[in-house]
């Protein structure tokens, strides 16, 4: 998956951040999946809140094979514009379980940047990408992640609700929604709900709980002055990284990111 945020670029920096030992691994925020298929531990728990996201990561665990074959449906038209935009207008609640995963692709694969963005009623509505030839999928990095997905448990929901299950020595990846820099730079539409200050400040809760209960906790964010201010009792990094999303290309650069760690 292409995923705005995405911590690929990130994971040479991140690894000496990580805890050496722990017993399991929960990530609150699954998006691209970056950091868990780099650790690929063998006891994960992996959530978000978007529904689409965690029925795709539980078809490339259970089916990658029916997975592929859906996603074969598209390959013929998948630079076609009027073809995306009848896809885009599918309700994924009419398609059997290969076809809505595949949807989820194929929109990410073909839309502008890669960015999943809803509407106030829940539906997708990111734009045509106009790629010249956009590749669907590799079967070799399905089998791989199928692979890594094998052992973990995929859950729909909040973070509120995820974050009760760690307990001591659990090793826990916070990667949400970043709070806004400016304001070109927003970008918290992931689900109908929206990302906001309220939410950031629960989640800085929730960290400080996770902490009391001894689990090794890792967050990544925006290096704004308030995130900074929420978790001043902890350790903070910054490191650069690269921003591509922004509105205006001249807000497209290198950027600091903060990371968070309670160890």
């Amino acid at each position: 998956m292409k995923w705005a945020g995405g911590k690929g670029q990130l994971l040479v920096r991140f690894e000496r951040y990580f805890p050496p030992e722990y017993s399991r691994y929960f990530e609150l925020f699954l998006g691209g999946g970056a950091v868990f298929f780099h650790l690929k531990p063998e006891h994960a728990t992996l959530s978000d809140t978007n529904a689409e996201l965690i029925h795709l990561y539980s078809m490339v665990r259970d089916d990658p094979a029916g997975l592929m074959a859906a996603l074969d449906v598209h390959a013929g038209r998948r630079n076609q514009k009027t073809y995306f935009y009848e896809v885009r207008k599918q309700r994924s609640e009419a398609l059997s379980p290969a076809a809505r995963a595949a949807r989820t692709v194929f929109l990410n694969k073909t839309c502008f940047n890669g960015l999943y963005r809803v509407n106030s009623r829940g539906e997708f509505n990111v734009p045509f990408g106009y790629y010249r030839n956009p590749t669907l999928y590799s079967v070799d990095a399905i089998r791989r992640a199928s692979r890594a997905l094998g052992g973990a448990a995929l859950l729909a929901e909040d973070f509120r609700t995820a974050g009760t299950r760690p307990r001591g020595r659990d090793f826990v990846y916070l990667d949400p929604p970043y709070q806004p820099i400016s304001r070109t730079s927003a970008f918290t539409d992931y689900t109908r709900e929206g990302f906001g200050e309220k939410d950031q400040r629960d989640l800085a809760n929730l960290f400080h709980d996770l902490d009391r209960r001894g689990c090794f906790v890792m967050l990544s964010n925006s290096a704004t002055p308030m995130l900074k201010e929420l978790y001043a009792e902890y350790s903070q990094k910054l490191l650069p990284a690269r921003r591509a999303i922004n509105s205006k290309g001249s807000g497209r650069g290198a950027v600091d990111e903060l990371l968070v760690t309670n160890y």
